[in-house]
């Protein structure tokens, strides 16, 4: 009874709803990452990777192209949003190139973990309450199954399955948004 009230309450989450979950997730990720050592450092930095991909790449898809028309000044938000998702792509590729034993990794997984954060911080103040204002509820709740899709499709966003290389994961992803918003199956 209990998990078919959650999957009622998960079909009738909005984008925005379902995207500050996700950004709570990362947040805990980053901090689970910094906790632990060799390995098990490791396997978790793989599935933050994984998250972050998937994350910032369904936002790229179907939060973004929404967001810019539905309020005043939302084409200079999401121009600042994205510079900041780029920046930290870079970082994140740099960090994954390295691997968790690198010498200086800490230090530069602390510094994307606080570009994260504000990103994270920037969307919920500035994006998504326009987000929210220019659509209704069924279009948010259709571009919270294509994030959804995205994430459930994405080879390893919550195993340990190894994954190519995190542009293969970001191709992927993209594919699986674009069938869903199109009304195609996400496969």
């Amino acid at each position: 009874m209990a998990r078919a009230r959650e999957q009622q309450e998960t079909r009738q989450e909005d984008v925005v709803d379902l995207l500050l979950r996700q950004h709570e997730r990362i947040r805990l990720l980053f901090a689970e990452v910094l906790d632990a050592e060799g390995e098990q450092r490791g396997e978790s930095f793989q599935r933050l990777v994984r998250l972050l991909a998937v994350h910032e790449t369904a936002e790229e898809m179907v939060v973004h192209p929404q967001a810019r028309p539905s309020f005043a000044g939302g084409e200079s938000v999401v121009d600042a949003l994205l510079l900041e998702e780029r920046e930290a792509k870079e970082v994140l590729s740099e960090l994954d190139r390295m691997g968790p034993d690198a010498p200086d990794f800490e230090r530069k997984l602390i510094k994307l973990r606080d570009m994260v954060l504000a990103h994270a911080a920037h969307e919920a103040q500035y994006e998504f309450p326009g987000l929210r204002q220019g659509h209704d509820p069924g279009r948010l709740r259709l571009m919270a199954q294509a994030v959804r899709a995205a994430e459930a499709m994405a080879p390893g966003v919550e195993a340990d399955i190894a994954v190519g290389s995190l542009a293969s994961l970001i191709d992927h992803t993209r594919d699986v948004v674009q069938n869903v918003m199109e009304g195609r199956s996400p496969s």
